[in-house]
């Protein structure tokens, strides 16, 4: 009797569970569509872009495609329809469903789905806003339909999806590593991390070939240390820029006691900037000194700090301050201490009491 039972009971929860079966393989996206919301004619708010630090995220609704008498081997980017990596992967398992293109924001990437890729110069803004000209990318493109209609005429609508992302040309480094703010669209793609190395480091010689060792015990005052900041993976396109180079007493680049070796068209007297904008290395040198609060200690402790830029090469030069005169920069007048977002660092430096005298000239 009970075994009765339980078939009895058993027999219509598998005949339901078999018509959903059926109900679900039997639908595809188009009937799926046709049931749902979103399946009305395109407007502007299909589209969500998210402009990520390595890659651009682009989505658009799908049933108002399939409205439109289109699908998702129909849509690509900027009309780039014989090129796969140009078309978007539908999503059915989300509900609205999406069609998703990512795309990498490296120069390679930006160009191969013929996105517009533009540079301005503006006001700078934030950590630059005492500079009077900060450069900005804009990587722009559109997602198009292709009309099938075999015929020349058609009753289709075209459809365009517009989106752009908007990044300050500029490294925001700590510690020596880069937290790429859009600057990866400038970088070479490094085993697909899109990361770009900077690094600063202290030599002993001009040419900038012999690494300065400072030893436990510090270097004698008055030693000149030659610094080199070099960026790697860059593209051609791009130079590496210093705003400003400083020293503090402590690694924290916005500690309270510090000292500004150059910050546009200041500088120390004792510091001699030799290569700026115009390479993809910076050099730069001044002489070993002291902080006055380490009057009575013998080995005295600094770290140095660079706030660190990108320029596009043919536009370095006008980002350069022009020192002459009433053309001086504001940022002449202003000792505003950097972000340690922005800031690429070295140390710690150990200057040891010595008799005064240099030791390389």
């Amino acid at each position: 009797m009970n075994t009765y039972r339980l078939r009895t009971m058993w027999l219509p929860l598998l005949v339901c569970q078999l018509c959903l079966i059926l109900r679900s393989e039997a639908q595809t996206p188009s009937t799926f569509c046709n049931m749902h919301s979103t399946f009305r004619p395109p407007v502007n708010s299909d589209v969500t872009v998210t402009c990520g630090t390595e890659v651009m995220e682009l989505s658009i609704l799908l049933c108002p495609v399939y409205f439109g008498g289109y699908n998702e081997t129909l849509m690509a980017l900027n009309a780039q329809f014989i090129l796969p990596e140009c078309h978007g992967i539908p999503d059915w398992n989300i509900d609205p469903p999406i069609l998703k293109f990512n795309l990498s924001i490296t120069a390679d990437a930006v160009a191969v789905c013929s996105n517009t890729f533009r540079i301005t110069n503006e006001v700078g803004t934030g950590l630059f806003s005492d500079f009077s000209n900060v450069q900005f990318v804009n990587i722009s493109g559109t997602i198009n339909s292709l009309d099938p209609s075999a015929s020349i005429v058609t009753n289709r609508r075209q459809i365009i999806y517009m989106f752009s992302c908007r990044y300050p040309l500029q490294y925001l480094v700590n510690n020596s590593k880069v937290t790429v703010s859009g600057v990866s669209l400038a970088v070479r793609d490094n085993d697909g991390s899109f990361v770009s190395t900077l690094s600063m480091w202290l030599y002993s010689d001009t040419d900038y070939t012999k690494q300065l060792i400072v030893p436990e015990n510090g270097i004698n005052l008055k030693t000149r240390i030659f610094v080199g900041v070099k960026a790697t993976s860059l593209t051609e396109r791009f130079h590496v820029l210093l705003d400003r180079c400083y020293a503090t007493t402590s690694p924290v680049p916005n500690n309270s006691t510090y000292y500004d070796l150059f910050v546009g068209c200041t500088r120390d007297q004792k510091t001699r900037v030799e290569l700026n904008g115009a390479s993809q290395n910076a050099h730069f040198s001044f002489e070993a000194f002291r902080f006055i609060e380490h009057k009575n200690i013998t080995v005295s402790t600094f770290y140095l700090h660079c706030v660190t830029r990108l320029c596009e090469v043919s536009s370095c030069s006008s980002l350069l301050p022009n020192c002459s005169g009433s053309s001086r920069r504001k940022r002449e007048a202003q000792g505003v201490l950097a972000n340690d977002q922005a800031t690429i660092s070295y140390g710690p430096i150990k200057t040891k009491v010595d008799d005064g005298l240099p030791t390389a000239s």
